[in-house]
């Protein structure tokens, strides 16, 4: 007989809900974060926004600016927290010089999407993005909208 796996907590952290609805997701990347130990201890805990967070690219090195991270009171006694500070994001040369050429010759956008842990260390995944046009956004909820109604009707179908 096979064991049985154990079951995981959820590994995701944060989601940006919102840049899923504002912006066209053209390209991922993963990276790890520079976290300091409070921040991971709220981290576990779930307290963490990304709305309104944005990726920066500067002097060749990528910075997570704007998430907003709870600091715990148990956890923050003896330290100052600074709840908003710009976080390093760790990533290959190669994706940096990408998403450089992306953003200054293209004209993308580059936005974290979530906050999730991997092997017990939390990774951030960022896209390159390009912005929605108000028709654009009402397209893609018609489309959500009848994937719904299409799978309503064939468990209807196949119910019969």
């Amino acid at each position: 007989m096979a064991k049985p796996k154990k079951n995981e907590p959820n590994s995701t952290i944060a989601l940006n809900k919102k840049a899923r609805h504002d912006y066209h997701i053209e390209d991922r990347f993963e990276a790890g974060l520079v976290l300091t130990g409070w921040e991971v201890k709220s981290l576990r805990a779930g307290k963490c926004q990304l709305v309104d967070s944005y990726v920066q690219i500067h002097q060749g090195e990528a910075w997570l600016m704007g998430t907003h991270i709870t600091p715990l009171k148990e956890a923050s006694t003896h330290v100052i927290a600074e709840p908003t500070r710009t976080r390093k994001l760790l990533l290959n040369a190669r994706e940096i010089s990408k998403l450089i050429g992306a953003v200054q010759q293209a004209g993308y956008s580059c936005v974290p999407l979530a906050l999730y842990w991997k092997n017990n260390r939390v990774k951030c995944e960022i896209a390159l993005v390009k912005g929605k046009k108000e028709y654009d956004k009402r397209d893609s909820e018609k489309e959500r909208e009848w994937g719904r109604q299409k799978q309503r009707i064939v468990r209807e179908h196949t119910k019969q």
